[in-house]
C-alpha cells in the first residue's frame, strides 16, 4: 500500500507542482491586492468573526473538519470538470491571503495560521492534484474509447477503463492522502492552535 502511495505521488509530480503553484499565487494576490478586494470581502470576514463571536459558529473540530473535508471533496469531484479544482484551491488561498493582510499584527495572525495551516494547505494542494488527475483519468479514459475498433459497448467500455483505471486509484489515493491531513488539520485548529499562538506571544 505505501508503494502504491509513493507511486501516486511521484507519477503525478506536475499535478501536484502545478497546485502548489497555483496556492502560492493565489496568495501572493491575496495578499497584495487586498486594498482593492476590501469592499468585497471585509463582508464575509466581518460576517465570519460575528457568527464565532457570537457562537452561531462553533470551532470544534467536527465543525472545522466537515467544512473542509467538503472542500477537499469538492476539489476532488470538481476535476471531472475541466480541471476546476484549481479554481476553488486559488479562491481559498486568494482569501486566507486577505484575510492575512487585513491584520495589524500579522505575528499573531500568523501563528493563529500556520500550526494547522501546514496541514490545511498541504491538504488543499493535494486534493487540488487529486482532481487534476481523476479529469487526466476521463481523459485516458476517452482517448481509450476512440482508439478502439467497433465492438460491443461493454467491451469498449472495460478495455478502455482497465487502460485508464490506474489514474483513478492514484486519485483516490490522493484524496485519501488529502482528507487524512485535513483531519489531522482540524484537531490541531481546535485543540493545540491557539495555544501555541498563546504559549510563544507570552514568550517574547
Amino acid at each position: 500500500m505505501l508503494d502504491e502511495v509513493k507511486l501516486a505521488f511521484t507519477e503525478n509530480r506536475t499535478a501536484i507542482i502545478s497546485a502548489i503553484a497555483i496556492l502560492f499565487i493565489s496568495m501572493i494576490l491575496g495578499y497584495i491586492l487586498e486594498p482593492y478586494v476590501h469592499g468585497l470581502f471585509n463582508p464575509v470576514v466581518e460576517d465570519l468573526a460575528q457568527k464565532v463571536q457570537t457562537g452561531v459558529i462553533k470551532l470544534t473540530f467536527w465543525s472545522i473538519f466537515s467544512n473542509n473535508i467538503r472542500i477537499v471533496f469538492l476539489m476532488f469531484v470538481y476535476g471531472l470538470f475541466l480541471c476546476f479544482s484549481a479554481v476553488i484551491l486559488a479562491f481559498n488561498g486568494f482569501f486566507a491571503a486577505y484575510y492575512v493582510a487585513t491584520k495589524s499584527n500579522l505575528y499573531y495572525t500568523l501563528l493563529l495560521i500556520v500550526p494547522h495551516g501546514i496541514f490545511e494547505f498541504s491538504s488543499c494542494i493535494i486534493a487540488c492534484a487529486s482532481g487534476f488527475v481523476l479529469f487526466n483519468f476521463i481523459v485516458k479514459f476517452l482517448k481509450a474509447i476512440s482508439k478502439q475498433d467497433d465492438g460491443p459497448v461493454k467491451v469498449i467500455l472495460y478495455n478502455a477503463f482497465e487502460q485508464s483505471y490506474t489514474k483513478l486509484k492514484q486519485a483516490i489515493i490522493l484524496l485519501a492522502v488529502a482528507s487524512i491531513l485535513m483531519a489531522i488539520a482540524g484537531f490541531v485548529e481546535a485543540y493545540l492552535t491557539l495555544p501555541i499562538a498563546d504559549f510563544l506571544v507570552n514568550l517574547i
